[in-house]
């Protein structure tokens, strides 16, 4: 089998455990989580350097945060089936006195999450905190982000921005989920974004754009780029364009999924869509 099918087999193993922690429970965010099915397989089982013995330090490792928590679900998934914590933890998504909630949070010590996240607008400025302290610390590795694009209507997002950029922090590696979708409708419609690679261009960062976000050989391809782009005086920014709903036919290009769980019957649609390929939990 090629490294590709054994990367698409993982996605594919991916979403239907995002549909099943969300359909447990009836609660969840299952439309931007399987967006990002691609990029954080391609994340973690391709191009972070990262040790599973964790420990909130993080040193001498890549490191990832996320800054859109409400999409916890294949955050927990690609966590789980990289060998962070039992597969089988899944099963407790959201439920009482679980460590997987449905933000992610750090009181209860979940392996792989360094900061709590789900206030949207606040992780650019967590990843370039943690950014600056490997500098510090003269650690050459690389810190990563993800942002949703309606997070960007945030303003706490644009100051962190600047002052990256200002700062030249240069091992920082940030990715926008340009889906066009968020809780009330389109970004278009709510806010628009406009041009946002020629926003960020302006606030002094390097820019690349990964077209078919959920192709995972063009995910791989475009971090792989990112990478050589870092140490140059400047932050990356990925604008990675996906599809909210992404292999579930009755679930994509629309905001209606954004935080709505499949009931009986959608959710075994979905799981037929997607044949288990690594063993459910």
């Amino acid at each position: 089998m090629s490294q590709t099918q054994q990367l698409e087999d993982f996605v594919t193993q991916v979403r239907r455990d995002i549909l099943r922690q969300v359909h447990a429970v009836n609660s969840g965010h299952p439309g931007g989580s399987l967006g990002c099915a691609e990029f954080f397989t391609a994340l973690y089982q391709k191009i972070m350097d990262y040790d599973t013995n964790f420990n909130m330090d993080g040193k001498n490792e890549d490191l990832f945060f996320l800054s859109n928590g409400h999409i916890s679900p294949v955050f927990y998934s690609v966590l789980a089936r990289s060998g962070f914590f039992p597969v089988k933890e899944l099963n407790t998504f959201r439920k009482i006195d679980s460590r997987l909630q449905g933000h992610p949070t750090t009181h209860e010590g979940l392996p792989g999450i360094r900061v709590a996240s789900g206030s949207l607008g606040q992780g650019m400025s967590v990843a370039i905190g943690a950014a600056q302290t490997k500098k510090l610390n003269k650690d050459s590795h690389l810190v990563y982000s993800l942002h949703g694009d309606g997070e960007l209507q945030e303003g706490q997002n644009w100051e962190a921005i600047m002052y990256a950029a200002a700062n030249k922090v240069d091992n920082l590696i940030s990715t926008v989920d340009l889906n066009g979708q968020q809780i009330d409708g389109s970004t278009d419609t709510v806010l628009p974004l406009g041009n946002l690679k020629d926003k960020f261009e302006a606030f002094g960062w390097d820019v690349l754009e990964i077209q078919k976000g959920n192709d995972i050989e063009a995910v791989i391809k475009g971090l792989e780029e990112a990478k050589t782009r870092t140490g140059k005086g400047k932050p990356v920014c990925i604008l990675l364009h996906t599809v909210m709903g992404n292999g579930v036919d009755f679930m994509m290009h629309t905001h209606a999924w954004h935080g709505k769980a499949p009931n009986d019957e959608q959710l075994e649609t979905g799981l037929s869509q997607n044949p288990e390929t690594l063993g459910d939990y």
